[in-house]
């Protein structure tokens, strides 16, 4: 079992979905928590304690508008007041499909901004505490769509290309901080393949309406054209792999991306 006690991670995007998961991971293997998304106050408290619950010694909610460079300063440096993210998790993503002649200006920009833009500023703003220390851990939640592209998602595959190009150079610059008692820094990317999320909701719901309502007639018609294993993945086995990644143990896992795509990039 990792170990993250007196660890603190930042996980953008963590008040459902993946990254909730990966907080729920952190905070059983007893990680501060830095909550971070957009929702109510109900859902707020109900997601901290529940982290607290799980094992987290604090869990506590951060505001940040990730399309706003100055907000994320912000974000950050309150983060760094609370003692510093030790583990910055890059989740918080938008999604938006339609071809490329139509997709509009707004949302071109907001999804280059949170998907990509966002990861660039935490990370400046955390990883030279992080190299000081001697231990860090960045792990950008990417997609399949970081390694192949698919049509009508010319944002969101450009801004996942991006991501791994962005976690590359960032592991390169800072691979030799630390040493492999200390756990060292590391930069790596997830790479999702259909996973239960609200993110993929909307493209269910339109399959299953085309088989009279039928979600797992639709979720199967989904997963056929891509996924080889013809099974999505639950958000709690995203959150492990990221739970193993801030292991002292995987100091020289850096620069890689990790899909987690029952087969869809292997082909």
């Amino acid at each position: 079992m990792t170990d993250l006690t007196g660890k603190t991670a930042l996980i953008t995007g963590s008040v459902q979905g993946i990254g909730l998961a990966i907080a729920e991971a952190l905070a059983g293997a007893g990680a501060r928590i830095a909550v971070h998304g957009i929702a109510g106050d109900v859902q707020i408290h109900e997601v901290c304690e529940r982290l607290r619950g799980l094992g987290a010694p604090q869990a506590e909610f951060f505001h940040g508008d990730l399309r706003n460079p100055d907000q994320i300063v912000a974000l950050m440096q309150a983060v760094k007041a609370w003692g510093g993210a030790d583990i910055l998790v890059n989740n918080a993503g938008v999604q938006h499909t339609a071809p490329l002649a139509e997709m509009a200006r707004e949302k071109w920009e907001a999804i280059l901004a949170i998907n990509l833009s966002a990861a660039f500023y935490t990370m400046q703003a955390a990883m030279p505490d992080m190299a000081a220390r001697g231990y860090g851990r960045v792990i950008n939640i990417a997609s399949v769509h970081g390694v192949v592209a698919s049509k009508d998602k010319a944002p969101y595959v450009a801004a996942k290309f991006g991501l791994v190009g962005l976690s590359r150079v960032a592991a390169l610059e800072y691979a030799s901080a630390g040493n492999r008692l200390s756990g060292g820094v590391t930069v790596n990317c997830i790479c999702p393949g259909w996973t239960e999320t609200a993110i993929i909701a909307p493209q269910i719901a339109a399959r299953a309406a085309a088989h009279g309502g039928d979600r797992d007639a639709g979720i199967a018609e989904l997963l056929a054209e891509k996924q080889p294993s013809l099974r999505t993945s639950d958000p709690a086995e995203i959150g492990a792999l990221a739970l193993w990644l801030c292991a002292p143990i995987a100091h020289n896992v850096t620069g890689t991306s990790i899909p987690v795509d029952g087969g869809w990039t292997a082909q």
